[in-house]
């Protein structure tokens, strides 16, 4: 493997390691958790693939015409609902949460795997040089997706009935939302991006970090 290959997947997964690493690292886990936050990070990154097939094919038959669609059908829908999919079925069902916060760790780790692999697929064909706007914008958002999906799926692990539907509902629905409207910016607005996604991208920041800082160390 060449050099260049070297230091172009090693700039692609430098971030997600490092969002990674802060979000295992506010909380003390035994070694077993570190596995299944590994497992939920290669399962996200094994997601990109089908994903990718899938949204080729749309382009391809000219299904996604509309940006608005785009935005909120073929990228926030199709990658949000996969990523819940997975985290419910691979993470929620068999592995027990001891707070909210383990919803975020896990979430965030199968997002950080999805957004990984993705980097690097976008690296090898823009290059090096967009490594760091890359590490701001999609790997960080996709981690701060993963953050807000798995904050409201861990507030349904323990409730029931209704309460436990509608924390489900908003673990799906509010990624869908954050993510179709970031994608929405970048695909409408072509002058001045800077001024509307910056603002975006801090409000995002913020909205992921006050679930987390609710979610630590308290019960689901």
């Amino acid at each position: 493997m060449g050099t260049k290959v070297i230091a172009l997947i090693t700039a692609a997964l430098a971030p997600a390691i490092a969002l990674l690493s802060y979000f295992y690292l506010r909380n003390e886990y035994e070694p077993n958790t570190l596995i299944q936050v590994i497992r939920a990070f290669v399962i996200g990154a094994l997601l990109v693939f089908p994903i990718m097939v899938l949204q080729y094919a749309l382009e391809a038959e000219s299904l996604l015409t509309l940006d608005w669609v785009k935005a909120f059908g073929s990228a926030a829908a199709m990658e949000e609902f996969f990523k819940w999919f997975l985290l419910y079925s691979a993470v929620y069902r068999f592995v027990p949460f001891q707070t909210r916060y383990d919803g975020i760790l896990y979430g965030a780790a199968l997002s950080l795997g999805f957004a990984s692999a993705e980097n690097i697929m976008y690296l090898m064909a823009l290059g090096i040089d967009s490594a760091l706007g890359r590490a701001f914008l999609p790997v960080s958002s996709h981690a701060l997706f993963g953050v807000v999906m798995g904050y409201y799926m861990g507030s349904a692990k323990k409730q029931e009935n209704r309460r436990h539907l509608l924390w489900m509902l908003l673990s799906i629905i509010v990624p869908i939302a954050l993510h179709g409207l970031y994608d929405y910016i970048l695909l409408t607005i072509h002058e001045n991006v800077v001024y509307i996604i910056v603002p975006f991208m801090f409000f995002l920041w913020w909205f992921a970090l006050s679930r987390t800082k609710k979610a630590d160390g308290k019960t689901a």
